[in-house]
């Protein structure tokens, strides 16, 4: 399974990528060690709902997300993880859990942690656990406009 909004769009638009072959892993840290990359920069997309509306929050391999950040990024209580079935739902192109990190073209809002900006390349998953596409970020910054947030802050 082929996640081809994103390559189609990266074609279409002429934005150079590379697509990186890789044996089947099913964590981010796991996809990091195996192309060799460090997991700041591994882009990990986390689907969590906010008031029942599915927002993409993008961090790096070795990040966690903080719920209770979220709650006061969003000004919330309403705050949880999706579930399996919601993802497969809202990625129905993607092997579940190797989604890009490309909300946009799944119409949802972004927010990125600021540690995926600070290197020239940026990596995701491309729909399923074999593949990575690997592209500048200033182009991916361009298609998306993410909302970046610093997530190392402390509570």
């Amino acid at each position: 399974m082929k996640c081809e909004k994103v390559r189609n769009y990266l074609d279409e638009n002429h934005i150079p990528y590379q697509t990186i072959t890789h044996f089947r892993t099913y964590s981010a840290q796991q996809t990091a060690h195996s192309v060799h990359r460090h997991g700041k920069e591994l882009a990990k997309p986390i689907i969590v709902k906010v008031n029942g509306r599915p927002i993409m929050v993008v961090v790096t391999a070795n990040q966690k997300v903080n719920l209770t950040f979220l709650k006061k990024i969003f000004s919330t209580i309403d705050v949880e993880l999706a579930s399996e079935t919601d993802i497969m739902k809202l990625f129905p192109d993607c092997e579940c859990g190797a989604m890009p990190p490309f909300g946009k073209f799944y119409g949802m809002d972004e927010l990125i942690s600021e540690d995926l900006t600070k290197d020239d390349m940026i990596y995701f998953n491309a729909g399923n656990h074999t593949e990575l596409i690997g592209m500048k970020y200033s182009d991916f910054a361009e298609i998306i406009h993410p909302r970046v947030v610093n997530f190392n802050i402390r509570l």
